[in-house]
C-alpha cells in the first residue's frame, strides 16, 4: 500500500505559456561523467548537414536511473494502450560529435 503523500510536502510545479511550447527533438545525445548524466536534445532534417542543440538537460546519476525507470513504466503503459512501439531494427545508431565530445544515440 502507498503511503499518501503530505499536503505539507506537496510540490506545485509551475508550467510558463514558453515552456508549455516545447521543443521537439528527434535525436538524443547522451553523455556522462561520474558525476552527472547530460542529455543533449536535437532537431535533425533530413538531407540537412547540420543541426543545433535544442535542449540540454543534466542530472545526477541516481536522477538518470529514476528517469529511466519512469520512461520505461511509461513506454509499457504507452504500449499496453496503442500497441507495440515499431522498433527501427534496421537502423544502426549513428554516430555524432558534439564539440569534440562523442555520443551514440
Amino acid at each position: 500500500m502507498q503511503d499518501q503523500p503530505n499536503p505539507e510536502q506537496q510540490l506545485n510545479i509551475e508550467l510558463t505559456e514558453e515552456m508549455a511550447d516545447g521543443q521537439y527533438a528527434n535525436l538524443a545525445i547522451i553523455t556522462h561523467s561520474f558525476a552527472e548524466f547530460v542529455m543533449d536534445y536535437v532537431n535533425v532534417m533530413p538531407n540537412v548537414p547540420k543541426a543545433k542543440v535544442k535542449s540540454r538537460i543534466i542530472m545526477t546519476p541516481p536522477h538518470a536511473k529514476r528517469l529511466m525507470r519512469a520512461l520505461i513504466e511509461n513506454v509499457k503503459r504507452f504500449e499496453a494502450q496503442h500497441g507495440v512501439i515499431k522498433d527501427q531494427e534496421n537502423q544502426q545508431p549513428q554516430q555524432f560529435t558534439l564539440n569534440g565530445t562523442a555520443g551514440q544515440a
